[in-house]
Order: structure tokens, then sequence, then C-alpha cells
């Protein structure tokens, strides 16, 4: 495991994407933040399922149309 500030990863971003492929990074902002950085070979379930914002927008749409189309007499 390796810990660096995030100045440390902003200078060196290469060098611990490379470093998390076999180990922890974990990544010290300021005092109180902390993060930690490592390899995921397979995303969960949800994300594959994710779509974008936009996406999401434009199907809230249609299917607010579909409700008032239905309610026409």
């Amino acid at each position: 495991m390796k810990v660096i500030s995030s100045a440390e990863l902003r200078n060196n971003m290469k060098k611990y994407l490379d470093t998390a492929r076999t180990e922890t990074v974990v990544i010290q902002r300021g005092r109180t933040e902390t993060f930690v950085l490592t390899k995921q070979d397979n995303l969960p379930e949800d994300l594959n399922r994710a779509i974008s914002m936009d996406d999401a927008i434009l199907r809230v749409e249609e299917g607010m149309r579909e409700i008032i189309k239905n309610k026409k007499i």
C-alpha cells in the first residue's frame, strides 16, 4: 500500500494508475479527506446498466408524453 498526497497524484497520474493495478494507493487530501485508488476488473451490475443524465431526462419526458396522451378522451 502506498500513501500519497493529492498533489503527488496530480503530478504523477500515470505512475499511480499503474501502481494501482497491483496495490492499493491511498490519497490524502488535506488533513480530513482520504481516498483509495484500486483497480477494479468487473464493474458492478448497476454501472453496466447506467445511463447518462440526458438519456434519463429523455426517458422521463417520453413517459410524461405517454401519460398525457393516454389521459385524453
